[in-house]
């Protein structure tokens, strides 16, 4: 059995976001803590290519990594558009085939860090430490001793939940052959697509040239598309609603985000931590959750370096959960729509306040100058029934295991 100081179980964007920002130099007196972090072999619970997308104002540490961005978005509601300036703030993309390759390397070559190919099976904790075990990929067992250890693997079911929406989605890379996009602006949210009755769909155009661009259906419902649901969805975009021409697909990326007021434990013993979308970094109602990470891996850093017991910190500021779960409410209960409700937000508000509300950065002030541009009756009637509503379990709700698989997570938005 081997021992370090932080044992990092899972090499997603959450596991090697905190790697990397535990080997940053720890300040004066303070030494590099030793690290493992472990990935399972490549196979069912390996994750799939995705791409996570966040707001940021100005230069980032992760500008490297960064594949595109835009300086400008448009949302389309049935009647009208709403294109925004960020004043600043850009909104990136980037794409996980650059970045974990990457930071892995990065860390391969710290000498303070051990990377482990191996399946964890169980982790056992006690007042001074936790013991990793599991079996390597030779099938050999592996145990790892660490004085604090980080869990970033999905959850293999969700919290009971007051309620519960899938954000779900398929996206095709295309290429046209004619110039079809405007390289300077994200359409975050395109409305003209048919409605669910509960809930809302979307479609999502990134574009990386005036001939890229990743196109993508996405719905917030209870229950997941089959295959040529989301392919109907797709072509009736591109062909009918918004006409692309002659294209060609490139790549497709595809996955399931829970939105729910579900409370996530961030702490699993003493010694034993959950990190992100295990630990509640996940948006409720958006389904954005890189930069809630980026901030969790830098503050676990700060208290380890301080000498402080490395909590995670909460994700999410309780006004903000509060108003996630009644949003969450009134768009499952069919009391607002959907579409009409974000058209609005964009339009009626500058857009640094709808990012700060969004990157949980806003001030008491700022969101009551929000909700004044909401429908204020069916989200009052959807905040104040929430204290008096039942948590139920997700197959409870009728999702089942759909609600959270392993290659759940994506854009993880801002």
């Amino acid at each position: 059995m081997s021992e370090v100081d932080i044992v990092v179980v899972g090499g997603g964007a959450a596991g090697l976001s905190l790697a990397r920002r535990l080997t940053a130099p720890a300040g004066p007196g303070r030494a590099v803590p030793s690290i493992a972090v472990i990935e399972p072999p490549t196979g069912p619970l390996s994750s799939p290519p995705r791409t996570w997308c966040f707001w940021e104002r100005g230069e980032g540490d992760l500008d490297a990594y960064v594949s595109a961005s835009w300086g400008r978005v448009l949302v389309r509601g049935a009647h009208r558009e709403v294109v925004s300036d960020g004043r600043g703030h850009r909104y990136k993309m980037i794409r996980s085939h650059d970045f974990l390759p990457a930071v892995t390397a990065e860390l391969a070559s710290h000498e303070r860090v051990r990377l482990l190919t191996a399946t964890v099976t169980g982790i056992v904790d006690s007042p001074d430490g936790a013991q990793v075990t599991g079996t390597d990929a030779t099938g050999q067992p592996m145990c790892v001793r660490g004085r604090w250890v980080f869990d970033s693997r999905p959850p293999q079911g969700l919290p009971p939940a007051r309620t519960t929406l899938l954000q779900h989605f398929r996206g095709w890379f295309v290429r046209t052959a004619s110039d079809r996009f405007d390289p300077g602006v994200a359409e975050l949210m395109d409305f003209r697509t048919p409605q669910p009755a509960r809930g809302l769909s979307f479609a999502y155009v990134l574009p990386f040239t005036r001939r890229r661009a990743l196109v993508e259906y996405t719905e917030f419902s209870p229950r997941v598309l089959s295959d040529d649901g989301y392919q109907a969805a797709l072509e009736h975009y591109t062909r009918r609603v918004r006409p692309l021409g002659a294209f060609t697909v490139t790549g497709c990326e595809q996955g399931v985000i829970p939105m729910t007021d579900a409370h996530f434990p961030r702490r699993r013993g003493a010694r034993v931590f959950t990190i992100g979308a295990a630990g509640g970094a996940v948006r409720p109602a958006t389904g954005y959750a890189f930069a809630t990470i980026q901030r969790q891996a830098a503050a676990i850093a700060t208290a380890r370096s301080a000498g402080a017991p490395p909590l995670p910190p909460r994700p999410h500021p309780r006004r903000h959960l509060a108003m996630d779960a009644a949003l969450l409410r009134a768009l499952a209960t069919g009391r607002v729509d959907g579409g009409a409700f974000f058209t609005r937000l964009f339009d009626s508000n500058p857009l640094p306040r709808v990012l700060g509300f969004l990157n949980g950065t806003s001030s008491l002030v700022q969101d009551v100058a929000l909700g004044l541009h909401c429908p204020l009756w069916p989200m009052t009637r959807s905040l104040l029934e929430l204290p008096f509503l039942p948590r139920q379990a997700a197959e409870d709700q009728g999702q089942g295991q759909e609600a959270f698989p392993h290659a759940a997570q994506r854009k993880a938005h801002p």
